[in-house]
């Protein structure tokens, strides 16, 4: 009886101290460099966004912050990554709707779960798709002219997309299924789409993340025709929406999401949510992100999670009905 109170006082106490351990380690966080994964290639919009976040966090936090750029099957690598990293608050992730909520119908294995592998720290900002057209191989000014021009050539024009699957071509496909408008996809990956939509030589349009294409629709290469969210983009309020142009329920925004591994120190979620929120009510960061045509949100742990959920239930049928599969 007394070995076996002894193995029991023995087992409590380096549970304690285990339990001290990490709590310390919490408490002290953060005593060197914190790296934010992007799941996407260097001067992408979650990039973007990323770096513009981690200039203010070094500050803050008085320690390096990286980014740390792990590009490929539209996000998962990355996510993977820091779904296997020690839940220490060293190791983050700069989410986006792909990894986060698109993929877990697009991919057959997944290699994480997206509702169960990451602790949700905050929802950083919407990013309207922008609805962009080259004027030199299609000349129409407006959505309706648009609209028009693909239901009177169906089939005639090719639209292009980040990858088969992603936000960018899934507000295609959006498209088609509301307005009945019939266009040849071209997947591409990352960045390239865009460059093939400037060059005016295989492709005609395309949904783009408004920092993307901002640049070039101000330089007049492209044309804006209309943005995906509800409301209009401060980055561009003379673009329409497509719900106030005859699709009321037409939404398919991006957005970004800071994450960490499942089982991240409470205390960590706190302190890394209330800075990235401070940060986000700054007016020079404020300004700054919608001027990229980022619409700061800063919600909490809870609410991100929510959100997450709605959207993979959301982009489920909309995955189904496009026919894109990665595997």
């Amino acid at each position: 009886m007394r070995i076996e109170t002894l193995l029991r006082q023995g087992r409590f106490a380096l549970f304690a101290a285990a339990a001290f351990c990490a709590d310390a380690s919490a408490q002290s966080w953060p005593n060197r460099q914190i790296t934010i994964v992007v799941g996407f290639s260097a001067g992408g919009s979650t990039d973007i966004v990323a770096r513009l976040i981690a200039e203010d966090l070094r500050k803050s936090l008085g320690q390096p912050v990286v980014i740390d750029t792990k590009p490929g099957a539209a996000g998962n690598i990355g996510a993977a990554y820091v779904v296997k990293a020690k839940p220490d608050g060293y190791t983050l992730f700069m989410g986006s709707v792909g990894p986060l909520a698109i993929n877990a119908s697009l991919y057959k294995d997944m290699p994480y779960d997206n509702l169960k592998d990451f602790s949700p720290i905050t929802l950083v900002v919407h990013v309207p798709n922008m609805l962009v057209v080259n004027p030199s191989v299609l000349p129409v000014s407006t959505f309706a002219e648009f609209i028009a021009a693909a239901k009177a050539n169906p089939g005639k024009y090719f639209f292009a997309s980040t990858g088969s699957g992603t936000a960018s071509h899934l507000s295609g496909e959006l498209l088609r299924m509301m307005a009945g408008v019939e266009a040849t996809h071209v997947p591409y990956k990352g960045a390239v789409a865009l460059n093939d939509l400037l060059a005016g030589e295989h492709v005609h349009f395309m949904f783009a993340t408004i920092p993307s294409v901002i640049q070039f629709v101000r330089a007049g290469r492209l044309r804006a025709l209309a943005v995906t969210t509800q409301t209009r983009s401060a980055a561009a309020p003379e673009v329409p929406t497509v719900a106030e142009l005859g699709y009321p329920e037409f939404e398919a925004s991006s957005w970004f999401a800071l994450l960490g591994p499942a089982h991240l120190p409470r205390e960590v979620v706190t302190r890394m949510h209330a800075e990235v929120v401070r940060i986000l009510r700054e007016p020079a960061i404020r300004e700054k992100l919608s001027h990229q045509g980022a619409d700061p949100v800063g919600g909490t742990p809870d609410e991100l999670a929510e959100y997450m959920r709605a959207e993979t239930v959301k982009w489920a049928p909309v995955v189904k009905a496009s026919g894109a599969r990665a595997d």
